[in-house]
């Protein structure tokens, strides 16, 4: 954190939002003293104006702002809010900072005072003896920190230094450990557990090497084990304790993985998370909002099952009845389409006015296709998909069904010049006349819409485009 908290003097119109960390916390714990009393006294503070915020979900939010008094002290008061358990701050205008926490069932009247320069890194508090760990290891560690910066600015020996270095390191891992064996249940535990990555075994318990998948599938499983998903506290974390961590758990240790795989982990993370309500309902939304906007093909199961298990099933009672709605129906319609799901049956009147129906085609693969020749996109990437189609059509007998998307008086005669100008000579489908509301059913919103079907038209692919078409193709039919 540095200078860039001077956005907060004027980010208090965030109040609104950072309200919400004013309500009352899941009954899991006896609920904290109603009301806060905080008194900041700097000795030589050049502030005027304080500001004190909180961490949500990786990011920043101020709610409260103090005035220097006349005794040379800034009180924050506040009879009626209750604050939930977290990592809190004082920030100033000149963009000086320090972190507090509110945990336990402590009464929340602290008294911190310091001075300055330099305040983050001498302050002392009463009433709280969260704080007063907090604020002893944090100093602890600055002092390690101060003798190696010295080290380094004396030394001309590198390897001493670097061996000075490293063993300063391993005394600072001794007193962290010391620190979480002495109070497990403080805050300062919980925030540096919560960073804890996880100890792979190379052998199983009989000695055998382990494979690196099995060794993936260790550390996928113990990602989660130091962090204490059920504790309302952990929400209100700097970004790398726990947001950044679930940012990099989805994008880089799940990368790739197959949809199945992705559910499975995600599920359990869940289930750990559920004794915190918060905690629950930033996984679901994160997760859940993470795979809606995917552009991995296979990646939309993922969201459908969020929203069958989470959602449909009455376990999201933060969301109103219309998000609800507006998500069961999305789920619903894409459950159906689905890699690996049969394609819905099109039967539809083709370019020179005769029925065509999707499952009358009888080649081993058929692109099925939505698109308008007044769509931006499809201008250039249909010509470029029907020059891949031609190339692989008669080679992997490849058939296609293009549908109009735009069937009105005005697009239709746009829709023949371009099929004229490209040579588009596949089945060409007029999209007003269907046996069913395709627009709904395959979900088209935007165009271009492109999907690969198997020769029972089960749905091998989608979201493709013209070069990911090609790529599929000769994956599966493998071609070099």
């Amino acid at each position: 954190m540095n200078k860039t908290f001077k956005f907060l003097t004027l980010s208090l119109l965030l109040c609104l939002f950072a309200a919400n960390c004013l309500q009352a916390s899941p009954a899991r714990k006896k609920e904290p003293n109603k009301g806060y009393r905080f008194t900041l006294f700097i000795y030589g503070c050049q502030d005027s104006v304080m500001y004190l915020g909180n961490y949500y979900a990786g990011g920043t939010y101020a709610f409260d702002t103090a005035i220097l008094s006349p005794k040379g002290m800034f009180v924050f008061e506040n009879k009626e809010a209750q604050l939930k358990p977290g990592l809190y701050f004082f920030v100033s205008q000149s963009g000086d900072y320090v972190e507090f926490a509110v945990y336990g069932n402590e009464k929340l009247d602290f008294h911190f005072d310091t001075e300055d320069p330099g305040w983050q890194n001498n302050m002392r508090v009463k009433g709280s003896k969260e704080n007063e760990i907090l604020f002893s290891y944090h100093q602890t560690n600055r002092k390690i920190y101060a003798q190696i910066d010295s080290a380094k600015r004396v030394s001309t020996d590198s390897a001493a230094f670097e061996a000075f270095r490293l063993k300063k390191i391993k005394q600072m891992d001794s007193i962290k450990e010391n620190y979480i064996s002495k109070y497990p249940n403080s805050m300062l535990a919980l925030l540096m557990n919560a960073t804890r990555e996880p100890s792979v075994p190379t052998v199983d318990e009989n000695g055998k090497t382990l494979t690196n998948r099995e060794r993936w599938n260790y550390f996928m499983d113990h990602f989660f084990d130091y962090t204490k998903l059920d504790d309302d506290a952990l929400i209100r974390t700097p970004d790398m304790i726990f947001h950044q961590r679930l940012v990099n758990y989805l994008d880089k240790s799940l990368q790739n993985a197959p949809a199945e795989t992705i559910i499975e982990y995600v599920d359990k993370l869940i289930e750990k998370a559920k004794p915190s309500k918060e905690n629950f309902r930033y996984l679901v939304h994160t997760i859940a909002e993470k795979y809606l906007q995917s552009t991995i093909m296979s990646y939309d199961a993922v969201y459908v099952h969020m929203i069958k298990k989470y959602v449909e099933t009455g376990m999201c009672d933060w969301m109103s009845p219309t998000t609800i709605d507006e998500n069961v129906k999305r789920a619903n319609t894409w459950e159906k389409i689905l890699i690996g799901k049969p394609a819905p049956q099109l039967i539809m009147k083709d370019i020179n006015g005769n029925f065509q129906s999707l499952y009358a085609l009888k080649s081993k693969y058929t692109l099925l296709i939505f698109w308008s020749p007044t769509c931006g996109h499809c201008k250039t990437t249909i010509p470029d998909l029907y020059k891949r189609y031609a190339k692989y059509k008669d080679r992997c007998d490849i058939s296609a069904f293009a549908v109009l998307s735009e069937p009105d008086e005005e697009t239709r005669p746009k829709w023949h010049d371009f099929i004229n100008k490209h040579g588009l000579d596949w089945i060409n489908i007029d999209g007003g006349e269907a046996n069913i509301d395709w627009h709904e059913v395959y979900d088209v919103v935007t165009t271009p819409q492109i999907f690969l079907l198997d020769k029972d038209k089960v749905i091998l692919a989608k979201k493709l485009s013209a070069e990911s078409f090609e790529e599929v193709i000769k994956i599966i039919e493998k071609i070099e």
